[in-house]
């Protein structure tokens, strides 16, 4: 298809008006070829490869940008979950942690995602010691980012997998307590992860893709938010729902054009195009102002979950009617430190984790970047991750939890994380204890509606 001179004019304005940036070119690389019998063997594979492959994508994505006026905020790459390359190895997994990390650092990319496990039915022995593993990863490395798969709806919930990584949370906030937890910023846990997200920190390189691929991930939310604020404040429903839809397209087609041209001047496929609305602390750049522009006084409240359906439906219509290649979580993302909107919503209790669960019915991802109380037990962390669980396992969809129980705070301070994971407030969970159902373990079978051969 080709791009229009109007729709390339139309581009740049939204570029220069509404903080349209193309957020990610992610590198999906694939690292199975780098397993060895050893970690130090697997670590020093894996370091030549990414340093090999990557060498020239910074350079690249950067050359791009300035051609074409659109800006680029991060460059990253996504690596096989390195579990599966460390199964058989004898060592210290988190050697291979800091091989990848320090690899990211010689090309230059802003993160590396893929320090991940798949055990949504059962863990091996070594996928178990891999996910104790992820604190000390995670704090002893700047740009890697990690997730564990626990479920999906085809195999249901792996409840053992959930205790162990609230465990793991408690321990990698106290792992960097002196930074407000921010281990935990980089860490997600998901049901039904896509093996083509380019959003960190879920990131990871699927063992069906290609050896290496390039995705990328586009976010348009300060465009979608200038349009609804712009429109007639009794325009229908229905129409204000085609408007987001063709900015959708428009926004979909600038992020396939920046992908196509990076994939082939690496010489490499072009893998698929994320739109999710993706918002950053920047004003106006907010999912939340979005939804409270459609006509509430505050994100959170009574009717914000129908807003939002009708906001993700309308990007994802859009992205689908103007590219072949959509994939990746595609929707609109919530994390509550990184949009202002929400960071205000929140301060002000319009919007709790009752109501963000309540959303993860209908976007992308659900608890995403919340801080609660240092004091929150790993028990209560667990049980909030098996109710997004359940939420994406029964609805047949992606789910994840990134929260931050933050070491020495409670409920009404603030915590700062800089750059895009912004500050956010400290947001109470319940009082009464889920532990008992917590410890039983074992799995949540799968849904009736699984049965679909």
């Amino acid at each position: 298809m080709e791009y229009s001179q109007a729709e390339i004019l139309q581009t740049v304005a939204m570029t220069e008006m509404a903080h349209l940036d193309v957020r990610t070119v992610t590198l999906g690389l694939g690292l199975l070829d780098c397993a060895s019998d050893s970690m130090q063997g697997t670590a020093e594979r894996a370091r030549r490869k990414i340093e090999r492959l990557a060498d020239r994508l910074v350079q690249t994505v950067d050359e791009i940008g300035n051609e074409l006026g659109i800006r680029i905020a991060n460059k990253r790459i996504a690596v096989t979950p390195v579990s599966l390359i460390t199964e058989g190895a004898s060592g210290d997994p988190v050697e291979v942690a800091r091989a990848i990390d320090e690899a990211a650092a010689t090309v230059g990319v802003d993160f590396i995602g893929g320090y991940s496990a798949l055990v949504p039915k059962g863990a091996t022995r070594a996928e178990a010691e891999f996910i104790d593993s992820i604190p000390e990863a995670l704090a002893a490395t700047e740009r890697l980012c990690s997730s564990v798969n626990v479920a999906t709806t085809r195999a249901g919930i792996n409840m053992d997998a959930v205790r162990q990584v609230g465990r793991m949370v408690k321990e990698a906030a106290e792992r960097t307590s002196d930074q407000g937890g921010i281990a935990c910023a980089k860490f997600v846990c998901f049901a039904n992860a896509v093996e083509d997200n380019p959003f960190m920190a879920g990131a990871f390189h699927g063992v069906g893709e290609a050896e290496a691929v390039i995705n990328v991930g586009v976010s348009g939310p300060g465009v979608v938010n200038h349009a609804v604020r712009h429109a007639p404040r009794d325009l229908p429903l229905h129409e204000l729902a085609e408007t987001i839809k063709k900015l959708s397209f428009k926004l979909s087609r600038a992020g396939e054009l920046v992908g196509r041209e990076v994939a082939w001047r690496l010489g490499l496929p072009f893998g698929i195009i994320d739109l999710s609305l993706a918002p950053t602390p920047v004003p106006g750049d907010s999912v939340a102002e979005i939804i409270e522009a459609m006509g509430f006084e505050r994100a959170g409240t009574h009717g914000t979950t129908a807003a939002l359906a009708l906001l993700t439906d309308a990007v994802k219509k859009g992205g689908a009617m103007a590219s072949g290649s959509v994939g990746g979580m595609s929707g609109a993302f919530i994390p509550v430190s990184e949009d202002a909107g929400m960071i205000e919503a929140a301060r002000a209790g319009a919007l709790s984790i009752d109501k963000l669960e309540a959303w993860t019915s209908v976007c992308s991802v659900g608890i995403d970047m919340v801080a609660v109380p240092g004091s929150t037990s790993a028990e209560t962390i667990a049980a909030i991750i098996a109710d997004e669980m359940a939420v994406g396992v029964m609805n047949n969809k992606t789910t994840a939890v990134r929260i931050i129980p933050v070491p020495g705070r409670e409920v009404g301070e603030m915590v700062e994380f800089g750059g895009l994971l912004g500050s956010a407030p400290i947001i109470p969970v319940s009082v009464f204890s889920s532990a008992d159902f917590i410890r039983r373990g074992g799995r949540i079978p799968a849904p009736i509606h699984s049965l679909r051969n």
